[in-house]
């Protein structure tokens, strides 16, 4: 579904990235780890038209490197950024409304979708999201964007400074995210969370990968946790 190879990203002059590769296949759930600043939120902002970078990003058989933002998008690519990005004086519904693509009988996610999955925004559809707390903002962002029915969505920490019980909450959310047929590209700090529902791994240190494969090998690597990962 996403073959990324040889990918370079820059913010002017300083290059983050370099000759990075990174695959997702379709209905499956990919995170990348790494401490900050080992540039994993580069990686979704490059494939999203955000930064400038060099290379290949494929998606679906098409190079959209290059592509404007709103056009990679529209080619099926949903983007949660880190920063949440809600709409605080429009009501609940009216910030989903916004994501909300033309429907058709195989679209996968839509309101109702999310009310199942989330009941507790469904009890606040009409007030402001402004009001919400920020793991609800967090839900709500990243309904807004399946809205739009992508066929990978890419979430940067969406667990970041969130409850333990709102955390399990968004991991539940991806589970179900993926039952859909939704693929997920995940940046997230949590190792538990990413390790508990990721089909593979990614690891990065320094602006490249490290290591590459499922969660269990990356468990086995006492090498890689200790050097990229552990605190």
């Amino acid at each position: 579904m996403l073959q990324v190879r040889s990918l370079d990203a820059f913010y002017g002059k300083s290059q983050i990235l370099r000759h990075l590769d990174l695959d997702v296949r379709e209905k499956e759930i990919v995170s990348v780890l790494g401490r900050n600043g080992s540039g994993r939120s580069t990686i979704l902002k490059a494939i999203m038209g955000g930064v400038q970078a060099a290379g290949s990003i494929r998606f679906q058989g098409k190079d959209i490197i290059g592509l404007k933002p709103f056009q990679i998008a529209r080619s099926g690519i949903g983007y949660v950024p880190e920063n949440r990005a809600i709409f605080p004086d429009l009501t609940v519904v009216q910030n989903l409304r916004l994501g909300e693509k033309r429907r058709s009988s195989d679209s996968r996610w839509g309101i109702q979708q999310t009310w199942e999955a989330f009941p507790q925004l469904f009890e606040r559809a009409n007030i402001q999201a402004g009001v919400l707390s920020g793991g609800e903002q967090q839900m709500l962002t990243i309904c807004r964007t399946l809205m739009g029915d992508p066929g990978l969505i890419m979430i940067d920490e969406p667990t970041e400074g969130l409850a333990p019980e709102m955390v399990e909450r968004v991991a539940d959310l991806l589970k179900r995210i993926a039952a859909q047929g939704i693929a997920i590209l995940l940046v997230e700090q949590k190792l538990t969370i990413a390790l508990s529902i990721s089909h593979r791994v990614y690891v990065m240190g320094h602006g490249q990968m490290v290591f590459a494969g499922t969660p269990s090998q990356c468990l086995e690597n006492v090498s890689v946790r200790k050097e990229w990962l552990e605190v």
